[in-house]
């Protein structure tokens, strides 16, 4: 059936286009064609890292808030309060935390470069705010504000800081990093006032963590042998120094090394011997969840710095393999990252901050199992306090994000590669001929 014009009119035509200019139907279908592109982008599968990164933060997440609850019932029950009283405010941290880790997770790489200066800055004016009248200290340190009810340890902030602040210097500087200068400046001098920081604060765990992020930063830049070990006996020499010129650091590394800790029971050794007897009474299999001796009152810090010794007591050796298993897959998730990467941005963040950490959980494990002396370290996503969890969610969160960048990585090398042998053939053809 065809279809006749009226009498008098011009059959219509489409209006010409000139090179160069698109119609209105064309520019619908690029936008719908980059809407399905942008969609195909959110929607697109993860690395096998992102997924164990993620999967390991959530499950020492939910089983840091186990622990803290079993830890803290049995006080806040013994106060009159509700058994769940002190970890509503923990819980709160790790509903806001895991949020922004995923977010983090969106974020490009580009972004964290970026933000290295103003973190850094950041970091120290928060940790500075503990020498104000919002500050406060607790067993000797100085290193906690108060701000509407809700406190907080700036100096959690300052590791992430810190970390990408010295990956964006050694990458800006990646092709001068063979000689010492370079190096050294201006990282020595502007890292060294940042620890400086916390350090007025008496806080040497902190800054020993913070040491050992410069220093991880620093062997994931691929820095000359010789030029890394400089700093790492510099900053050994400064902790013997710090230890040594503090009655109260000496007074407990001596009782470290007694090895009649019974002897100073109500001193020093009550809080580390509280600590073995928790995690030796638990054997095999624990006393069961919620089943805990040490927690009513015995066991000072038992949510903080020593709730491993609680996870052994209760879930006994099979709790503390789980644990360990946790934080050894976060690990390899991570330095799957760094192994991958073709970003040295990327190569020496994700080293600093798995350096933080696994480093920082394998000090506090070790002081609970009297390997080192009492240092004051949380254990990263379980031990009580919610900067410590919140930092450590960021943190994890700009992992995520540069696991999320690694398919682009492989591609580049890849091609790379290939345009490597591409050149390598047409060089043979040229020779045979």
């Amino acid at each position: 059936m065809t279809t006749t014009q009226p009498p008098g009119t011009r059959p219509t035509r489409p209006a010409p286009t000139t090179p160069g200019q698109t119609t209105e139907a064309d520019q619908s279908a690029r936008r719908g064609l980059a809407a399905r592109v942008s969609l195909g982008r959110v929607f697109a599968p993860v690395p096998s890292e992102f997924l164990l990164i993620a999967s390991t933060a959530l499950l020492l997440t939910v089983f840091g808030l186990v622990m803290v609850l079993s830890a803290t019932s049995a006080t806040a029950t013994a106060a009159g309060e509700a058994p769940w009283e002190m970890v509503i405010k923990q819980v709160v941290f790790a509903v806001i935390g895991v949020p922004l880790m995923f977010i983090a997770s969106r974020l490009p790489v580009s972004f964290w470069k970026k933000l290295a200066w103003p973190a850094l800055i950041f970091g120290v004016a928060f940790q500075l705010l503990v020498f104000t009248p919002l500050g406060h200290g607790a067993d000797g340190n100085r290193n906690w504000i108060t701000i509407a009810g809700f406190q907080a340890q700036p100096s959690e902030f300052l590791k992430l800081g810190l970390a990408l602040w010295v990956a964006y210097v050694l990458f800006r500087k990646r092709s001068l990093l063979t000689k010492w200068q370079h190096v050294f400046i201006p990282l020595v001098p502007v890292a060294g006032l940042a620890i400086a920081t916390v350090l007025a604060g008496d806080d040497l765990g902190t800054a020993m963590i913070l040491v050992l992020i410069v220093l991880g930063a620093l062997f994931f830049s691929g820095v000359k042998l010789r030029i890394f070990i400089l700093p790492a006996i510099g900053a050994a020499a400064a902790v013997a120094f710090l230890a040594v010129t503090s009655p109260d650091r000496m007074r407990r590394f001596m009782s470290f090394l007694n090895p009649n800790c019974l002897d100073d029971y109500f001193n020093d050794c009550y809080q580390p011997l509280h600590g073995i007897w928790g995690l030796a009474s638990g054997g095999i299999f624990g006393l069961g969840l919620g089943n805990s001796r040490e927690k009513y009152d015995w066991l000072p810090a038992a949510a903080n710095d020593y709730i491993f010794a609680i996870v052994g007591e209760e879930l006994g050796l099979i709790g503390c393999a789980v644990v360990l298993s946790l934080f050894a897959l976060f690990a390899v998730g991570a330095f799957h990252v760094i192994r991958k990467t073709d970003d040295p941005f990327v190569r020496i963040a994700a080293g600093g901050i798995t350096v933080w950490i696994v480093g920082q959980a394998l000090i506090n494990i070790g002081v609970v199992l009297r390997v080192f002396p009492v240092l004051g370290v949380p254990l990263p996503f379980m031990s009580q306090g919610g900067t410590s969890l919140l930092s450590v969610l960021i943190a994890s969160g700009v992992l995520l994000a540069f696991a999320r960048s690694l398919p682009a990585s492989i591609a580049r090398r890849e091609a790379a590669i290939a345009s490597a042998r591409a050149a390598r053939e047409r060089a043979k053809l040229r020779a045979v001929r």
